[in-house]
C-alpha cells in the first residue's frame, strides 16, 4: 500500500540507512518528525535512543545528550514531554503560553502553586542565585508524597517550573533533568518566536501532515495534541492556498492530505515506486505507532503498551516493541536488555497471523533483533516464548552462525 509507503518515508523508516550515521543525522531524524517524545522506561534503550536506532542504526547514544547540552535541542511539552530542535522551542513556547492548557503536567503544576507557592519561588531565587540544579541534589525527608509518581516536594516544583516556562531543561545527567533559568538556557537557542494562536495552529497542522507523509482529517490533532479537533472545514484553506494537496486513498471513505513538501513523494507513491525495504524494532513512543487509532487504520496492527497494566492483565509483556518489516507491522516481541550480562533477552516474539514466514523474512527478523542487541551492548541474544513456535529453532540458528 503507497500510502503506508508514504507514511514510512516521510517518517524516515521506508528503507535502511545507507551509511553509517553521523551526528548531523540525529538533528535531521528529529526534525523530520518534527518533535522526539521523552520516557524513562529502560528495560531495554530509553524510548528517544530507540526511536533514532530505527532511523539512523547504531550510533553513540550520547550524541543525544551533547545535542541537548549544546544548544542544538531542547525539551519541551508538545505531544508530551519531547525534544525538539533548537529552531522549533520558541513555537511551542510561544504556543504554550498564548493556550488554557488542560494537559494533566499543567493541571499538576497548577496545584503544586496553590499549595506551594513561597516554598516553589524560594526554589526559583536558588536556582538563579547557584545555578543549574537536579532534583536530586536536594534530600528527601519524610514519606514519599502520592501521585505525580511519588515525587519529593523538589521535584514537583522543578516540573511546575518547567511546565509553565520559568524553567527548562539545560542538559541531562545519567538521564536526570538538569534544570535552569529559562533565559539561559534559551541563550543558546534560536531567538523566540511570536505569533498568534492561529497562525501557530496552523503551523502544528502543517507540521503534523508533513511529518505524517499523508494523513486523515481526524489523524492530525493527535500528533501536537491539539484541541479542538482537526476537521476537513478548517483544512480547506490550507488547500487553496496550496499548502496541502488533497488525494484519494483506495479503502478511505475520506480525503488524505499530503504537505506540498511531499509533493515528489506523492508523485512516486502514485506510480507505485515506493518499495519499503527496511526491518526495524520500535518504540511504543514512536511517532509511527503512538496513535493506536492512526496505527490499527493504516497498518491494521492492534497495539497496546502493557507496562501500566497488572502483570496478570498484560496479553504480550511488560515492554513490548512492534516489529517493522517491509512496510508492515509482522509483530512485536517483549525484550530486556540485561547490560551487566551482555545478554538481550526476548521474553516473547509474537508474530501476526498470515506473515508469510520465508527464510528471507526470517533472516531479515533475525539480524535486527541481532542489530539492535549489539547496539545495547548485550550482543547475546535469548530467545524465549515464540508464536509459531516454529521459527525460534530458525531464529536462533541464524544468532548462533
Amino acid at each position: 500500500m503507497q500510502a503506508r509507503a508514504m507514511q514510512l518515508a516521510a517518517q524516515g523508516l521506508l528503507n535502511a540507512p545507507k551509511r553509517r550515521a553521523r551526528r548531523e543525522d540525529l538533528l535531521a531524524a528529529i526534525q523530520r518528525m518534527r518533535l522526539l517524545q521523552i520516557d524513562s522506561i529502560h528495560v531495554v534503550a530509553r524510548s528517544p535512543y530507540l526511536v533514532l536506532h530505527a532511523r539512523m542504526g547504531s550510533y553513540p547514544q550520547t550524541w543525544l545528550d551533547e545535542a541537548l547540552e549544546a544548544g542544538r535541542i531542547a525539551e519541551c511539552w508538545a505531544h508530551e514531554a519531547c525534544f525538539v530542535t533548537a529552531a522549533e522551542i520558541g513555537v511551542h513556547r510561544a504556543w504554550r503560553s498564548q493556550i488554557a492548557s488542560n494537559h494533566w503536567a499543567d493541571k499538576h503544576a497548577a496545584r503544586a502553586r496553590d499549595a506551594n507557592l513561597k516554598e516553589m519561588h524560594a526554589l526559583l531565587e536558588h536556582v538563579r542565585q547557584s545555578g543549574p540544579v537536579r532534583a536530586s541534589d536536594f534530600e528527601r525527608t519524610g514519606r514519599a508524597a502520592s501521585g505525580w509518581w511519588e515525587w519529593k516536594p523538589e521535584k514537583r516544583w522543578l516540573e511546575a517550573w518547567f511546565a509553565s516556562g520559568e524553567l527548562m531543561v539545560t542538559r541531562r545527567e545519567r538521564f536526570q533533568r538538569v534544570y535552569d533559568l529559562a533565559e539561559n538556557v534559551l541563550a543558546k537557542l534560536d531567538p523566540p518566536f511570536d505569533a498568534d494562536v492561529s497562525a501557530l495552529r496552523r503551523r502544528f497542522i502543517l507540521d503534523s501532515v508533513r511529518a505524517l507523509g499523508i494523513a486523515r482529517a481526524r489523524w492530525i490533532a493527535d500528533y501536537f495534541r491539539l484541541k479542538p479537533a482537526v476537521d476537513e472545514r478548517e483544512l480547506a484553506p490550507l488547500l487553496a492556498d496550496g499548502e496541502l494537496l488533497e488525494v484519494e486513498v483506495k479503502g478511505w471513505s475520506d480525503p488524505g492530505y499530503v504537505h506540498r513538501d511531499h509533493a515528489s513523494l506523492l508523485d512516486e507513491a502514485r506510480r507505485g515506486r515506493l518499495r519499503a525495504t527496511h526491518t526495524a524494532l520500535l518504540s511504543p513512543f514512536d511517532p509511527l505507532v503512538w496513535d493506536r487509532v492512526r496505527l490499527r487504520e493504516m497498518f491494521d496492527f492492534d497495539y497496546s503498551i502493557e507496562c501500566y497494566l497488572p502483570a496478570a492483565k498484560r496479553k504480550y509483556g511488560y515492554y513490548v516493541l512492534p516489529l517493522l518489516h517491509r512496510g508492515r507491522l509482522i509483530g512485536r516481541l517483549d525484550a530486556k536488555a540485561h547490560r551487566a550480562e551482555g545478554e538481550f533477552e526476548v521474553k516473547a516474539l509474537f508474530l501476526e497471523d498470515g506473515v508469510e514466514l520465508s527464510p528471507r523474512t526470517l533472516k531479515e527478523v533475525a539480524q535486527a533483533i541481532a542489530d539492535t542487541a549489539a547496539w545495547h551492548g548485550t550482543p547475546r541474544v535469548r530467545l524465549g516464548r515464540c508464536r509459531p513456535a516454529g521459527v525460534a529453532s530458525v531464529l536462533r540458528a541464524h544468532w548462533r552462525g
